[in-house]
């Protein structure tokens, strides 16, 4: 098995040679092989860029379900919301808390092999639930396998492949990649909907399994590990041996933890990530579309509406990462958490039956905002934690999904006590306001001397 791998590696090695150069990426990131036609050509950065796109894609298919099948599970089973919106807060509190541990497995076991297992949970989880009849079952197959899936699949995995396989534009790489999540949204969310108002909640629930599992195979032919395994440097930097297989994942993921946080920053920047996920994750996405079925709108209309968050998404962070290269990003994060709250402030009154033109604007505005922040969070871990940023992110990110987590199952109660969202948005518009001022306060790392 060992020897196949090795083969397969020296073949793709000896093809990348031969076609795959720079295509203008700057120095070192290979050259034309001698006695060639000088030709445009593609850096093989760019082609593991977009398998890690689409197997965001495929594994955050699961995401755009859950707010869907609230009230459809409520109405089915009786299971109260605040039951259904514990096992989506288990979810998305595995998905962050395994980020960190995924980060330090993917030194360890390499990318395609925690990513490929990380897919088939998904589909696992996805599957099983279709013949699931208690509540404690649905934590299970969406709470525990799901959560662990995604997790594996968290914003470290692109964090790892642009550290990686990226000098230059990293930013750029870094927003969309980060893009790829809302992508998923803007695609399977319609989709869903209209399976889940046209044949019921099971068949939506099989198609996000076979998503996941479509995947797998470009995972396992395309993807590679580092640009050593095929004779290349990373695009726009100088050659760099692979390194020898980290050991002790675990343990490295929690002496990262220990030294990152006896330092102000990290606090600050999990701080702000935990109420970027309540307001984004948490809230919107678990609780957009109930909310606005509550109101009389239906949910392949609310549907629709999150999908177009997605469209907007991709746009936002991609020009996120574009103004993290040029721009503070203590800053750029102010301005996107105080927006985001001014206009979680303005959402209770524009609830509707039908859509009009002011929810459109807020749906559009939010988009854009929607992960705008993951570029300027990123760059900041780099700035401040070097090489151990990736997993100084995945515990980041973790706090994102506790804030997510918080809010998927306080959203719920607060539904079954008061009878409405009302309150939840306004305490997640006063939240992100306190994010923005936490933002401004993160002090920039002072440069070594020389």
């Amino acid at each position: 098995m060992l020897n196949d791998v090795n083969q397969t590696t020296e073949s793709a090695a000896r093809e990348d040679s031969r076609w795959t150069g720079t295509g203008g990426a700057g120095p070192g990131t290979g050259d034309a092989t001698p006695g060639r036609r000088s030709r445009p050509r593609v850096h093989r950065a760019w082609i593991v860029a977009a398998v890690t796109f689409v197997t965001i894609i495929g594994g955050a298919a699961f995401n755009s379900l859950p707010g869907l099948l609230i009230d459809p599970l409520h109405t089915e089973f009786g299971w109260s919301r605040g039951e259904i919106g514990l096992a989506v807060s288990i979810d998305m509190a595995l998905y962050g808390l395994t980020a960190p541990f995924a980060a330090a497995l993917m030194d360890r076991f390499g990318i395609r092999r925690v990513v490929v297992i990380a897919l088939s949970m998904v589909a696992a989880g996805a599957l099983a639930g279709v013949w699931m009849t208690a509540a404690w079952q649905l934590m299970i197959y969406w709470g525990l396998l799901v959560g662990l899936g995604t997790g594996s699949m968290a914003m470290a995995f692109s964090a790892t492949v642009t550290n990686r396989w990226f000098v230059a534009r990293r930013g750029l790489v870094t927003g969309v990649l980060t893009a790829a999540g809302a992508s998923g949204q803007l695609v399977f969310l319609p989709l869903c909907a209209w399976i889940v108002d046209e044949h019921g909640w099971r068949p939506a629930s099989v198609t996000v399994a076979l998503a996941a599992l479509v995947v797998v195979p470009f995972v396992w032919l395309l993807m590679r590990d580092h640009p050593a395994d095929v004779g290349l440097a990373p695009y726009g930097g100088t050659y760099v041996a692979k390194p020898a297989p980290g050991r002790g994942a675990a343990g490295r993921a929690v002496r990262v933890l220990c030294d990152a946080a006896r330092t102000g920053p990290f606090w600050l920047l999990a701080g702000t990530f935990a109420i970027c996920g309540a307001s984004t994750n948490g809230l919107i996405r678990t609780h957009f579309v109930p909310s606005a079925h509550d109101h009389g709108m239906p949910i392949t209309a609310a549907a629709s509406l999150l999908a177009v968050v997605g469209v907007f998404d991709v746009i936002g962070t991609v020009f996120s990462g574009w103004f993290t290269d040029r721009f503070d990003a203590r800053r750029l994060l102010a301005v996107y958490y105080a927006l985001r709250g001014v206009s979680l402030l303005f959402l209770p009154m524009l609830m509707a039956p039908s859509v009009h033109p002011p929810m459109i604007f807020f749906i559009v505005f939010y988009g854009l905002d929607w992960v705008a922040t993951v570029p300027p969070t990123m760059a900041l871990c780099r700035e401040q934690y070097g090489e151990d940023s990736t997993i100084v992110f995945g515990w980041v990110l973790a706090s994102h999904q506790v804030g997510a987590a918080a809010v998927a199952f306080l959203g719920g109660v607060a539904r079954d006590t008061f009878g409405s969202y009302d309150m939840v948005w306004y305490a997640a518009g006063a939240l992100c306001a306190t994010a923005a001022l936490m933002a401004l306060v993160i002090r920039r790392k002072t440069p070594s001397p020389a």
